[in-house]
């Protein structure tokens, strides 16, 4: 428990800083500073860190980045983390770039969840977003699919001027595949001039458009995964569609179950609290699960009431750096 009676059994693990993609909302243009790999943390460290957070009650698992594919050794990483006891679910968040090659081995590995980033299906928006090519998310959603994982969830940031157009189609492939898209509100990750009121488009404004095309039945009771979505089924297209608005949605924060830990070890109680602590020395130093324990449980007790980002929030680090 932190200290305002919220369970805190989620943790999302960033395994690299670094991306083969530039999405605009998650890396500052220009931005350098990657960690030296030698700062990420090692397999037997993150098994480490896993097993003492199942002691402490945490159940989910995401790995993370970056893009966290870049990792060689991921399917050992995700190997180690699944076989713990307490482990409810091992999810990972991905670009899918790299998925089509990977998906199968990483499902024997004992991966149950795949969230695939897909802000547009037109080649041109999606380039001007991510600044690579969409055929090859798509073909990793496909393989996503062919390997049998648990679920798989599509995530889209929306951006007021540049992919609203692409929100329906989404809606359309989601639903053509199976699958529950999940669209998100832009927050402060990057910079601060990220939610200029040009380019920011909240969730309810996503929800009328699709209103006008189709009739969103609400799922109170539908969760896929243990995040804060509030899921929707089109009465006659049948897709699934989540809504994450970290802005606009009143007491957001008052159910969030989760912290984060960067790939070079600080652990995050909140996303949008600049508030960090350092569990590598603990991990490779001390080397400790009583340290390791300690830090968890004072990182609970830190663990904001809510989000800093309605107030003019300054990323003292990007989102690639922090950890999806």
């Amino acid at each position: 428990m932190d200290a305002f009676g919220r369970k805190i059994d989620y943790l999302r693990i960033s395994v690299t800083d670094r991306c083969n993609e530039r999405c605009v909302y998650c890396l500052p243009e220009g931005y350098r500073g990657w960690q030296p790999r030698a700062e990420h943390l090692e397999v037997a460290e993150l098994e480490q860190l896993a097993r003492v957070a199942t002691e402490l009650g945490v159940r989910k698992f995401r790995l993370t980045g970056g893009e966290p594919l870049l990792r060689r050794d991921l399917p050992e990483i995700v190997s180690a983390i699944a076989k713990l006891p307490g482990v409810e679910s091992l999810g990972l968040s991905t670009n899918g770039t790299r998925l089509a090659s990977c998906a199968g081995s990483l499902r024997l590995a004992g991966l149950r969840t795949v969230n695939v980033s897909l802000d547009a299906l037109n080649p041109a928006v999606y380039r001007r977003i991510t600044g690579g090519n969409p055929q090859a998310a798509l073909d990793g959603v496909r393989a996503a699919l062919a390997a049998g994982f648990e679920c798989v969830k599509l995530n889209c940031v929306l951006m007021r001027g540049v992919n609203e157009a692409e929100i329906w189609p989404l809606v359309l492939y989601a639903g053509e595949l199976g699958v529950p898209l999940r669209l998100i509100e832009l927050m402060p990750v990057t910079t601060s001039t990220v939610l200029d009121e040009s380019n920011f488009l909240p969730v309810s404004e996503a929800m009328q458009r699709l209103g006008e095309r189709d009739e969103l039945v609400a799922l109170p009771e539908r969760h896929f995964g243990w995040g804060p979505a509030r899921y929707y089924r089109l009465r006659h297209t049948g897709a699934v569609v989540g809504f994450i608005g970290a802005l606009t949605t009143p007491h957001f924060c008052d159910t969030c179950n989760k912290m984060r830990l960067t790939a070079d070890g600080k652990i995050r109680p909140c996303l949008g609290d600049h508030g960090e602590l350092d569990l590598r020395p603990s991990l490779r130093q001390v080397r400790s699960d009583d340290a390791v324990r300690e830090m968890l449980l004072l990182a609970m007790a830190r663990k904001p009431r809510e989000h800093q980002f309605r107030n003019q929030y300054q990323p003292c680090r990007p989102m690639t750096a922090i950890g999806g």
